[in-house]
């Protein structure tokens, strides 16, 4: 992931992303660069226009974030909740001491 950090870098400060630009990033991060992803990403990289990509992202992911909460699919949930509740509330009481009562009469 660093290594498309470093690309996004380079991007915004407008500088080309090459070979040496990136890893001269990466170094500076105290990455140890593997050449071969160097090559690879700005390969990957060399016909794609990072802003277009970005502007085109951004719109989705900001209508995956204001969609709404998904409504409970099984209204058995909270009884169930309650149910544990009761169930956590008995095994507080038993441990308090409360029922020992009933056992001396």
């Amino acid at each position: 992931m660093e290594y498309v950090y470093a690309a996004l870098i380079l991007n915004e400060t407008e500088e080309e992303i090459n070979e040496e630009n990136l890893t001269a990033v990466l170094e500076a991060a105290g990455v140890d660069v593997e050449e071969s992803r160097v090559k690879a990403l700005v390969a990957a990289l060399e016909d794609v226009n990072i802003d277009d990509a970005i502007a085109e992202a951004a719109p989705v992911a900001a209508a995956g974030a204001a969609a709404p909460a998904a409504e409970p699919a099984d209204e058995e949930e909270p009884e169930a909740e309650e149910a544990a509740d009761e169930e956590e509330d008995d095994e507080e009481e038993e441990a308090s001491g409360e029922g020992l009562g009933e056992l001396f009469g």
